[in-house]
């Protein structure tokens, strides 16, 4: 939720537009970037090192309000919609989005506000962007925290990959056939979420299934899932980036779903240690001050 601002100053240049918004508690400036296909939003707030959270899921540059909250006195945190969610529109509604579109905004969002290596937590979906990042762009991240990455290419047996893409394409056709009344207890299921949400902390900002994120959830299983699902990885490159990589899971996530594997396959892949974090698969928005204090000791060891 957004409080009512006690002043707004917007600043227009020929590549990008920024507002800065001051209220009682915290300043966050908003801005959009053109970049090639979109126009990126992004929000920064707080004060101290950069921190990038590239987000779940449909996330949008609002979901992890909680966690930002109980960050931002020791990084300045720059959140952002992915292109296609919410105010990141796109150019030509509808059409394809790739993960190498993904990686490139991501490259040039950070291009456009870092002045020097930034610091990165990618959660599922997100987690996949910065490995990508990580592995083409190594020089713009110092550390990068890749929590349960939904990458089929991370499974080390062929027929495990190849059973994660299927899997993806079987949520899609549930969500075509059935919506997402549908679609989610099953997406639920496979990246081993428990919708009770058990020992979620108290005082969460709520984030009611509005238009907006039921739109965006569509944009996500439609769209993203393809991205996905067709995803060739970087392997490879992950061996020889400068970026500090440090897999993560959720304390709570089974051991047996794949986004789990994924995690630990990154582990064996790069050589370290995976690292459990409160909550499961979307600890991010169940117990954001646990994970706010996590960050904290991960980031600056």
């Amino acid at each position: 939720m957004e409080a009512s601002p006690s002043f707004i100053t917007s600043t227009s240049t020929s590549t990008s537009t920024t507002t800065t918004t001051t209220t009682t508690a915290a300043t966050t400036t908003t801005g959009l970037l053109p970049v090639d296909g979109a126009t990126l939003y992004f929000e920064q707030r707080g004060t101290g090192p950069l921190l990038l959270i590239s987000q779940s899921g449909e996330g949008d540059a609002g979901r992890t309000t909680d966690l930002v909250d109980a960050l931002a006195d020791d990084f300045t945190v720059l959140t952002y919609d992915r292109r296609g969610l919410s105010r990141s529109t796109l150019d030509a509604p509808g059409g394809p989005v790739t993960m190498a579109d993904h990686v490139d905004d991501a490259h040039r969002l950070l291009a456009h506000v870092a002045d020097g290596p930034a610091l990165m937590l990618g959660c599922s979906f997100g987690a996949v962007i910065g490995l990508h990042l990580a592995a083409e762009h190594g020089e713009q991240l110092d550390t990068l925290i890749a929590h349960e990455p939904v990458a089929p290419w991370l499974l080390d047996a062929p027929s495990a990959s190849d059973a994660h893409r299927s899997e993806l394409a079987h949520l899609q056709d549930l969500f075509a056939t059935g919506g997402l009344p549908v679609a989610l207890p099953a997406i639920a299921a496979s990246l081993g979420i428990d919708p009770a949400q058990p020992g979620a902390e108290p005082g969460l900002t709520p984030q009611p299934m509005d238009d907006r994120r039921l739109a965006n959830f569509a944009h996500f299983i439609t769209a993203e899932f393809t991205a996905l699902r067709t995803d060739p990885g970087c392997r490879d490159l992950l061996r020889a980036t400068p970026t500090r990589i440090v897999p993560a899971t959720g304390r709570t996530t089974p051991a047996t779903v794949f986004d789990y594997q994924a995690a630990h396959s990154l582990g064996a892949l790069i050589g370290q240690e995976v690292i459990p974090f409160p909550g499961g698969h979307n600890g991010n928005t169940t117990h954001p001050r646990a994970w706010a204090a996590h960050l904290r000791t991960t980031l600056h060891p």
